[in-house]
């Protein structure tokens, strides 16, 4: 992949599984070489991220493409539907909520992430798992949320057919995390994700396989957010329609 292409996805599928690179020990993805950043790309223009232009943008769709869809695959398991909430607090500088795993967890411990999770049978449709997870992982009750509309799945190398719920969220609301699951809760700036100033490339050679990722740290006081892999994969996405 030519660093600077804005043209190929990274993250292509493979026909071999391959173990997680979350999953190894010590595996810290900072170390790993930065083969560029996309600064070279317009950032989403402040006007197009208001409430308003949000929801007109997902009433009427343009036509898009996804730059990442499909991860490596490190897994030999059946597929699996699932859904993440991609929740726009309405601040006055609006901002995505995210979470950070807990350590424990058996996939993506550990990794900044959406609220989400697998679909359940009862769930109509990816909207209610998404609202579902999220009162479950984070306390947010849906009267909350508007749900704009969603984004393209992408499938993780895990197996999971995601498919990201983008919402807004009214400011007001009180957390209560999931200690088992949520190790911490957090926000960052929307117009700071839909800034390819900030979308690193990274890039490692690993058992014969090349695997390609986005990455997006903020620092967020003395603590960096290290947003990276399937999360930073699905803003990539957000990023692209946005600017379509």
């Amino acid at each position: 992949m030519n660093p600077v292409s804005s043209h190929r996805p990274v993250g292509a599928s493979s026909a071999a599984a391959l173990p997680s690179l979350s999953s190894l020990p010590h595996f810290d993805p900072r170390t790993v070489p930065l083969v560029g950043v996309d600064d070279h790309l317009p950032a989403v223009p402040p006007h197009a991220q208001t409430p308003e232009a949000l929801r007109l943008r997902f009433a009427a769709p343009p036509p898009w493409t996804p730059e990442v869809q499909r991860e490596k695959k490190f897994a030999e398991r059946e597929p699996a539907h699932a859904a993440v909430l991609v929740p726009i607090v309405l601040r006055d500088r609006p901002t995505v909520l995210l979470t950070e795993r807990t350590a424990h967890l058996s996939t993506h411990s550990g990794q900044v992430a959406f609220p989400g999770g697998r679909t359940d049978p009862e769930d109509r449709d990816a909207a209610a798992t998404a609202l579902r997870e999220a009162q479950e992982e984070v306390g947010l009750e849906p009267h909350w949320v508007e749900v704009l509309g969603n984004l393209s799945m992408y499938v993780t190398g895990t197996s999971f057919l995601v498919t990201p719920v983008v919402a807004l969220v009214r400011p007001g609301f009180a957390l209560q995390p999931n200690p088992y699951e949520v190790a911490d809760v957090f926000e960052v700036p929307l117009d700071f994700l839909l800034n390819p100033a900030h979308h690193e490339r990274h890039r490692l050679q690993w058992q014969g396989a090349q695997r390609e990722w986005f990455a997006m740290p903020y620092q967020d006081g003395a603590t960096t957010r290290y947003i990276w892999g399937a999360t930073a994969g699905m803003l990539r996405n957000f990023y692209r329609f946005m600017m379509a």
